[in-house]
């Protein structure tokens, strides 16, 4: 067990390095997403939400990319992509983006 924790401890992705500590402080960022389910749609900015939504997108294929792979930076961003695109849609469904276009009538 002590063998293995050394390992982890001393590891190109363990936590020495930032390859643990950004993920684990981007974590924030799922917890404040997951935290302003709470608050109605309306608060929502839509603009940020997208960003947040770019953002984590980016860094997950950063994540895959980088040597060695980040799984920790890929979990945080998968989680983070996954609340952000809930919250956007939250946001437009506020809007009307996602309402069901009602049919003019063009009798007269």
């Amino acid at each position: 067990m002590a063998s293995t924790f050394r390992a982890f401890f001393n590891s190109p992705v363990g936590p020495k390095t930032t390859h643990f500590w950004g993920p684990v402080a981007n974590w924030g960022f799922v917890a404040a997403g997951l935290v302003d389910m709470n608050k109605p749609p309306e608060k929502i900015s839509g603009n940020m939400t997208a960003a947040m939504c770019v953002y984590s997108a980016l860094f997950m294929r950063f994540a895959w990319m980088v040597q060695p792979r980040n799984y920790l930076l890929l979990a945080c961003h998968a989680s983070n992509e996954t609340v952000q695109l809930y919250q956007f849609s939250r946001w437009a469904r506020a809007n009307g983006y996602l309402s069901p276009k009602k049919e003019e009538s063009t009798t007269q």
